[in-house]
C-alpha cells in the first residue's frame, strides 16, 4: 500500500441488514464438523461478480469458505467450477475429481447455462443434478444448492428476453429444490430473498455483483446452521 492509498471503506456491507458479519457467521457454524469443502458447477461457483463499492471483492463460495475457516482453520477448500459449462459438462469433468478430493461438505450449482440455450430441457438438468448430489450424499457429503435470483426486472436484461428467462428461472429453481430435497441435500431459496429486487446485480445482466455474493454466503451459511440446530435438537 502506497502513502496514497487508503483503506476500503467496507461500511455499507457492514451496516447492510441482509449480511452477516464474520463473528455472527462462525456462531451459527460453531458446531460444525466440515473438514473437505468442494465448489462444483459454473461461473455462478467460481465466483465472476462485478465489484460494489463498500463490499469486499470475494466471491460467495470464497467467503462460505472463509467462515467455515473461522471453525476450522484447517478446512481445504477446492472450488472445481468453470465458467460457461452446461450441466452434462460439469458432471463429466467435475464430478469425479471432487469425488476424489473426498469432500464431507459441498456447494453445487449446475444447470444455469442450460437455461440459457435455444431451449431449457428440465428433466436432463435435473437429471445431471441427481447424479451429481446422488454421489455426494452417498459418500456422506453435506450438499448445499440454491435456485436462482430472477433479475428479469432490471435494465439489464433484454425486453425480449424477459418472459422466458423468468419462466425458465423459476422452473430451474423448482427442480433444484426438488432433486435437494428429495436426496437430502440442503436448498437455499434466493429466489424469496427480498434482496432479489435491489441492487445486486451485474450490468452483464447475468451475474451478481460483490454485494450480491455477500448475500448469497449469508443464506447459505444461515442454511448451515439451522442443519446444525436441528441436528443438535
Amino acid at each position: 500500500m502506497t502513502s496514497t492509498d487508503s483503506p476500503v471503506d467496507l461500511a455499507p456491507e457492514l451496516q447492510d441488514p441482509h449480511v452477516l458479519g464474520t463473528d455472527e457467521m462462525a456462531a451459527l457454524l460453531r458446531t460444525g464438523t466440515w473438514t473437505r469443502y468442494a465448489g462444483i458447477g459454473d461461473s455462478i461457483v467460481a465466483g465472476i461478480r462485478q465489484p460494489a463499492p463498500g463490499y469486499a471483492d470475494l466471491s460467495w463460495a470464497d467467503r462460505v469458505a472463509a467462515a467455515l475457516r473461522a471453525v476450522n482453520p484447517d478446512l481445504e477448500f477446492r472450488n472445481f467450477a468453470e465458467r460457461d459449462l452446461p450441466a452434462a459438462r460439469i458432471r463429466a469433468t467435475q464430478l469425479e475429481p471432487a469425488l476424489a478430493f473426498r469432500p464431507d461438505i459441498a456447494l453445487v450449482v449446475v444447470g444455469g447455462n442450460d437455461l440459457l440455450g435455444r431451449t431449457f430441457d428440465t428433466a436432463a438438468v435435473e437429471t445431471e443434478q441427481a447424479r451429481i448430489i446422488s454421489a455426494l450424499r452417498t459418500r456422506g457429503c453435506t450438499v448445499v444448492t440454491m435456485g436462482l435470483f430472477d433479475n428479469t426486472w432490471t435494465p439489464y436484461v433484454d425486453d425480449k428476453y424477459k418472459v422466458v428467462m423468468k419462466q425458465r428461472l423459476q422452473e430451474f429453481s423448482n427442480l433444484t429444490r426438488r432433486v435437494t430435497e428429495r436426496m437430502g441435500g440442503l436448498y437455499v431459496d434466493l429466489p424469496a430473498h427480498p434482496a432479489g429486487r435491489e441492487p445486486i446485480f451485474a450490468t452483464d445482466g447475468l451475474h451478481l455483483n460483490a454485494r450480491g455474493h455477500a448475500i448469497v454466503a449469508t443464506e447459505v451459511v444461515r442454511k448451515l446452521g439451522a442443519h446444525l440446530a436441528a441436528k443438535q435438537s
